[in-house]
């Protein structure tokens, strides 16, 4: 049970600015209760996803898209016991069809907080994620995104390998018809915009592939509200928006800076600027 603590720890640092509401004793509750369920799950469903994957090692196929059935599940759990009773989406007609075309889409949206990660499962898209090296170590977590086949990431030290890796998955994953989601800002602020880093955009140049900006609003309320306690006694919460932008085609000769302008420009023209601009 201390193993989400760490988690928790983090999501505190990114609700302390002043700007924002630091987290209550209740919403450091919520945000421990959150990391518990999703690392149980994940557990739960990758130690059962176990035996397929080593026969599939053998007989030549994978559990990934099991894998993504429990994350997706994790998801839809977590966020509907913690965060928010439903995902509202926006501009859902710009949302790419899932029927596995190639070059695949890259999405693209601000990173803010833990709950980015349950929500953009709303979206009901298979992808892959960018996701640091470490993670591969958390209980129920690590195993399932090593089973789904995610992309892992060294962000220290000598890393160029790794970075390598990232690239050639990445390329490996969109011509075979399967999306990839960044966050281009590269780690999570609430008070800040950071700028956007290259990594997606070379993965979109580079395959001709759509970028599709993604906006996610978290309410401020998120953790400290009373939900889901105060359904109890008639309360209600807003609602997490995921905001779908119309899709930018990226081709091999773009202009990178200028990609990351527009994907920039629309991802936060329908978010509220709640501290600085970097």
């Amino acid at each position: 049970m201390i193993l989400p603590i760490p988690s928790v720890w983090q999501e505190h640092k990114i609700w302390a600015p002043k700007v924002l509401p630091s987290l209550s004793f209740f919403g450091h509750v919520k945000v421990f209760c959150f990391n518990v369920i999703w690392m149980g799950v994940t557990l739960i469903g990758g130690v059962l996803l176990v035996p397929k994957f080593i026969l599939g090692k053998i007989f030549g196929f994978d559990a990934s898209y099991e894998a993504y059935m429990v994350e997706n599940l994790t998801a839809h759990i977590c966020c509907r016991l913690f965060v928010c009773p439903t995902v509202e989406i926006r501009g859902e007609e710009n949302l790419p069809s899932d029927d596995a075309t190639t070059p695949a889409p890259v999405y693209i949206a601000n990173h803010a907080s833990q709950v980015d990660l349950a929500v953009v499962y709303f979206l009901g898209r298979r992808f892959k994620w960018i996701a640091k090296d470490s993670v591969r170590y958390l209980p129920g977590v690590g195993l399932i995104m090593t089973l789904s086949e995610h992309v892992f990431i060294k962000r220290t030290g000598k890393n160029r390998k790794s970075v390598s890796n990232l690239y050639q998955q990445s390329n490996k994953a969109i011509q075979s018809g399967l999306p990839m989601f960044f966050f281009p800002q590269g780690t999570r602020r609430m008070a800040v915009r950071l700028p956007f880093k290259d990594g997606a955009y070379r993965v979109a140049m580079e395959n001709e592939s759509q970028l599709i900006p993604i906006s996610i609003h978290i309410p401020l309320s998120c953790w400290n509200s009373w939900y889901p306690l105060n359904l109890l006694w008639g309360g209600s919460m807003e609602n997490v928006v995921l905001t779908i932008h119309k899709p930018i085609q990226a081709k091999k000769d773009s202009d990178k800076e200028e990609l990351k302008k527009m994907t920039y420009d629309s991802i936060f023209s329908v978010l509220p600027l709640i501290g600085e601009e970097i």
